[in-house]
């Protein structure tokens, strides 16, 4: 009779075992710690689980997985006209993040592509508003204000924006030509006034050293002699001296006085 109770009871034993382990296959799941699971039951939202271990009811709840993590995409060129009316090509990346799992699973489809297309047609509008120089020139700030109008229409999504930037900014060859141009221009001006400061200021310090010397004759007369010992380190083979009116009369007088003796 034992026996027979034994047959009996092991392999509904084994079969609750088997059951329980279906079931727990088909109940159980595991979220990473950068995943939740949005569970839905029969088609409403019930709740967010994860990170862990949580129990998903089978046949009667679905989940939708998203990805907390930083997703980075990089946006090929996008042809935008500028305030000035210059075509100009800008590639973007985009870094975006999922805060609410909730909202992105249920407000929008495909909230990745969105989040996108959002960035871009806000890039065309804030270019439009700014000349080619102020897009060159101001390329963080630029960026800066595309994030904050792409986070004020992300964030019901349950999705933010953090950083948007201009990768590389493609201007038509005759306008890379025309600031050449433009560049080349404005450093031979700057050379021209570089070197007329030059010449004023030398200007100025020869006739500062003119005063001097003619103030005093003696220091005239050095001068002279430094330029005639200047003259003759040359090598040349002849020197003209052009003596003082003062020497000259001096050896004049000098020579009718011994004449006279």
């Amino acid at each position: 009779m034992i026996a027979s109770d034994l047959m009996f009871v092991v392999p509904v034993i084994v079969l609750v075992l088997v059951l329980a382990f279906i079931f727990a296959v088909l109940c159980l799941r595991v979220a990473n710690q950068y995943e939740r699971a949005v569970v839905f039951r029969l088609g409403r939202y019930n709740r967010t689980a994860g990170p862990g271990l949580f129990f998903k009811l089978p046949f009667v709840e679905w989940v939708s997985w998203s990805d907390l993590r930083t997703r980075t995409t990089t946006v090929e060129a996008q042809e935008t006209i500028t305030r000035d009316n210059v075509p100009i090509k800008i590639n973007t990346v985009i870094w975006q993040r999922i805060t609410d799992p909730k909202r992105a699973t249920i407000e929008v489809a495909d909230v990745g592509n969105a989040v996108i297309q959002v960035a871009l047609t806000t890039l065309r509008s804030v270019i439009g508003q700014h000349s080619l120089d102020e897009v060159l020139k101001e390329q963080d700030a630029i960026a800066h204000l595309i994030e904050q109008q792409v986070d004020k229409v992300t964030s019901p999504w349950g999705v933010k924006a953090e950083r948007i930037q201009m990768k590389n900014v493609e201007i038509p060859e005759s306008m890379q030509r025309a600031m050449a141009q433009e560049a080349e221009a404005h450093r031979e001006k700057r050379a021209r006034l570089i070197k007329a400061e030059a010449e004023l200021e030398a200007a100025t310090k020869l006739f500062e050293a003119a005063e001097t010397i003619m103030k005093s004759p003696a220091a005239l007369e050095l001068r002279r002699m430094q330029m005639i010992t200047e003259v003759g380190a040359e090598q040349n083979t002849m020197t003209i001296v052009m003596m003082p009116s003062e020497f000259v009369s001096m050896a004049k007088g000098l020579g009718e006085a011994l004449s006279k003796k």
